[in-house]
């Protein structure tokens, strides 16, 4: 597979496939056009493949001469990805492919997310199969949907049909890390029902924006603010100074994103709105002084307006009160690894429509503490007359004490690099722990080239380390 694009950037085959599968619309709950994509693809290249009504696809090569008695080796990523994009993008990322393109260092799209996480998963597997000169053992490659939504596809896949028990994950974005336990999670969303009525007064549109946002599990820990948490901060502030009723509230798209932006416009009643940029402004300074968030962005602009179809003042303290009362972000820290977080929650999505809508990205890497953290937010919903619904519950990976894989991958490293590779937990959600719950016995580890900004319209794929994961992947097949 040629790039166009990409041209020239090693490996060839890799980043040929790679750009392809940009042109591919594939955000989460829109991969069939992917999906065919790699059936397409098992049938020109002659593999065996399986592909399921969800649109999860396998993908099956026998071990080349010398390898053919060799136990299978399972390859796994995910198709799916986060499509975040600048507010002035005119791409529409369901129809449309992304502009990817290079600097010479870094791969990244113009105004959106890359999808790097995990379409070079895919890149990898494809080059791989494709080219009938590299040794390998039997090869089993799982191509999940909606990872980046609940895991979705790893949760419903059949695999009875692999006999493979050795797995590496390629949905990491640390080169020279091998990941080996993450976290589980969950999901919850909360409901709060209000009502709307005419309301008059002049309008204030007041905007938090600036913020780096990022990944809600290996991000969460970073000190970036919340958008909609902080549009939380600020309500509850003019809200003291004067009576206001909310028309519109929205911020974040994705519960699993830290969202960077959020909006809302709200009506003044019987006072004058001059104070609020004040507000806004002293809120900035603060955000900006204790959070890594040098570009923060929070002010008000009056609407040409006079009142609209808003909340009463009692149903607006409502929505503020949730709003703020709600915890976010890292809960506790474990007493094992030094500084990885044990328990959090990222308010990724906040919306006002019929009613108040709050989506939560729950994760914990100890089963009764992601239990507590629900129920607590049960127990704040129950107080402030709001409804708590709960999905997309995944497991923890656990960590193996004994691991061939890992074994063999760290010797490798060494003797390609001459240093010794981190080996570590992660606190965000990898598809292992599903994975090895349908293959007992599985041992597996989790690797992947250096990628920048995750789930942001900043998301960056290193070129060279491209190349090294690539080739250090090669050299693992050799060796199992």
């Amino acid at each position: 597979m040629e790039a166009i694009k990409l041209a020239g950037l090693e490996p060839k085959a890799v980043m040929g496939y790679f750009e392809a599968l940009c042109a591919i619309p594939h955000g989460s709950g829109n991969t069939k056009a992917i999906s065919d994509y790699l059936v397409a693809f098992a049938k020109e290249q002659g593999i065996s493949y399986v592909q399921d009504s969800l649109n999860n696809v396998l993908l099956f090569q026998e071990g080349t001469a010398g390898y053919e008695d060799h136990p299978p080796v399972v390859l796994q990523g995910h198709m799916d990805m986060v499509c975040q994009k600048d507010a002035d993008c005119p791409i529409d990322m369901q129809t449309e492919g992304l502009d990817v393109t290079h600097d010479g260092e870094w791969v990244f799209a113009k105004g959106t997310t890359l999808g790097g996480d995990d379409g070079i998963a895919v890149a990898f597997a494809m080059a791989l199969l494709a080219d009938k000169t590299i040794p390998h053992p039997p090869l089993e490659v799982i191509v999940t949907v909606d990872e980046e939504t609940g895991m979705f596809g790893a949760a419903d896949i059949d695999l009875s049909g692999l006999r493979g028990r050795t797995l590496i994950n390629l949905d990491s974005d640390d080169e020279g890390v091998f990941t080996v336990s993450c976290a589980g999670g969950a999901r919850a969303h909360l409901t709060l029902p209000v009502e709307r009525r005419a309301i008059y007064g002049p309008c204030v549109r007041l905007v938090v924006e600036g913020l780096r946002g990022g990944h809600s599990g290996v991000e969460i820990d970073k000190n970036r603010a919340n958008a909609n948490k902080v549009m939380g901060l600020l309500l509850e502030r003019i809200q003291k100074t004067m009576p206001i009723s909310l028309t519109q509230l929205a911020g974040g798209d994705k519960d699993n994103v830290i969202p960077n932006r959020c909006q809302c416009t709200l009506v003044t009643l019987g006072m004058h709105p001059e104070k609020i940029n004040d507000i806004a402004q002293e809120l900035q300074e603060e955000i900006r002084r204790e959070y890594d968030e040098p570009n923060a962005s929070i002010h008000g602009d009056n609407v040409d307006a006079l009142g609209g179809n808003g909340l009463s003042t009692e149903d607006t303290a409502r929505v503020i009160a949730l709003l703020n009362s709600t915890p976010n972000g890292v809960q506790s820290w474990s007493q094992d690894i030094k500084g990885l977080p044990q328990t959090s929650l990222n308010l990724g999505v906040l919306k006002l429509e019929e009613g108040l809508h709050l989506d939560f990205s729950v994760r914990s890497s100890v089963n009764q503490e992601k239990r507590e953290l629900l129920d607590r937010l049960q127990e704040l919903a129950k107080f402030h007359g709001a409804q708590c619904e709960e999905s997309g519950d995944y497991p923890a990976w656990e960590y193996r004490k004994e691991s061939n894989l890992r074994e063999v991958m760290v010797n490798t490293y060494r003797q390609m690099f001459g240093k010794e590779p981190k080996v570590q937990a992660i606190h965000a959600g990898l598809e292992c722990g599903l994975l090895s719950e349908k293959l007992p016995g599985l041992d597996c580890v989790s690797i992947g080239p250096e990628m920048q900004d995750i789930h942001t319209s900043r998301e960056r794929l290193n070129i060279a380390s491209t190349e090294r994961t690539w080739k250090f992947l090669l050299e693992v097949l050799k060796n199992l």
